[in-house]
């Protein structure tokens, strides 16, 4: 990671947080995204397990039907991921994959349950996975220190791959929710290189600008539009939620 830009701060979440989005095209209501962080113990360690869900819903399934469930079980103490699971099914194309991670070692053991394959994997000590890197960078990113394009960059490790993930910060805006207006960083996330994720994917996401850091909204420009994530209910946030009042 950017050492600069990471620095003990105070903690972001807690157990019981709940957030739900609707996923849509323009008025379209395509699907909905749920991410919750629970406490449970995971080889005698203490965690937060973070499980996340995706799908369609109505007619949008007969277009292109997407179940997605992904699991993190993130250490407590040391803010990295002891176990990820990724299980999805989108439009037929099917992923059943579980990562354990051994921090002693500094190998992943990778079980391909869909083609019953396993794999021990060296990955870099401070690795995280698609779900922990969120997780760990709204507990770490000091966030007074940004500046307008700077980029945080942070090992991850996905499916069988170590990759490098770049975030850019665009800058600070204020955005119109369903809650009000609301104070946002504003983050380009990519990855450098490699098949899964491509630069020409234009993503960016707005986290609010308090102690929460949550993603509001999300956004990604495809060729057939934009497609948005946005925030329509929460629970459980660690800390009180901002609202700027005009």
């Amino acid at each position: 990671c950017n050492v600069s830009l990471l620095t003990a701060q105070k903690k972001a979440y807690k157990e019981g947080e709940w957030l739900n989005y609707r996923v849509h095209y323009g008025f379209i209501t395509a699907g909905y995204a749920v991410l919750e962080v629970n406490d449970t113990q995971l080889h005698g360690r203490d965690v937060y397990h973070v499980k996340g869900e995706g799908r369609t819903i109505g007619i949008s399934k007969w277009f292109f039907n997407v179940e997605d469930y992904y699991q993190s079980y993130i250490d407590k103490a040391d803010e990295v991921p002891l176990r990820f699971i990724r299980k999805i099914d989108e439009g037929g194309y099917t992923k059943d994959i579980q990562i354990d991670f051994d921090h002693l070692t500094g190998k992943a053991l990778v079980h391909n349950k869909k083609h019953n394959t396993i794999d021990n994997l060296p990955f870099p000590e401070d690795a995280q996975d698609m779900v922990s890197s969120l997780y760990y960078l709204r507990n770490n990113l000091d966030v007074g220190q940004l500046k307008d394009g700077d980029e945080i960059l942070m090992n991850m490790f996905f499916d069988k791959e170590n990759y490098k993930f770049k975030l850019k910060f665009l800058g600070r805006e204020f955005i119109k929710t369903k809650f009000g207006k609301v104070a946002c960083l504003v983050f380009r996330p990519y990855v450098q290189s490699g098949r899964v994720f491509k630069e020409k994917e234009s993503l960016t996401v707005w986290i609010s600008d308090d102690d929460n850091k949550i993603p509001l909204l999300i956004k990604a420009d495809l060729a057939v539009g934009s497609l948005k994530a946005t925030l329509t209910e929460f629970k459980g946030l660690k800390h009180s939620f901002k609202i700027v009042v005009d």
